[in-house]
């Protein structure tokens, strides 16, 4: 991250987001439906766009590593996407890593913090 105030921590980014107005999170359900929180939407792949990804490492435990994404939906709807990477992941079986990976990925430096 390129700013006079470094962020190394999810909550520190979390909460730096969130002043801008991203609070809602994109989640996968049961179902292998994503969905965005308290919408009733659900998403293909191609109905959103990660603008922005931050990855933070566990200093001591790989199982700690985490990635947030920024992602805006066709209707211009933003909210994130937080994943637990490596060795343990926040949704079981392969049908989360496929949705992310089909994601079109636009970064964008207005959400850079």
């Amino acid at each position: 991250m390129h700013s006079s105030e470094e962020m190394t921590t999810l909550s520190q980014v979390m909460t730096k987001i969130s002043q801008r107005g991203i609070k809602r999170e994109f989640r996968m359900n049961e179902e292998g439906v994503m969905t965005l929180e308290n919408s009733g939407r659900s998403y293909q792949p191609t109905d959103l766009c990660i603008l922005k990804t931050y990855r933070f490492e566990g200093d001591s435990n790989p199982d700690d590593n985490v990635a947030l994404y920024v992602v805006k939906d066709t209707e211009g709807n933003l909210g994130m996407i937080i994943d637990s990477y490596g060795a343990e992941s926040n949704y079981p079986g392969d049908e989360f890593d496929k949705f992310l990976r089909e994601i079109p990925i636009q970064e964008n430096e207005e959400f850079s913090l």
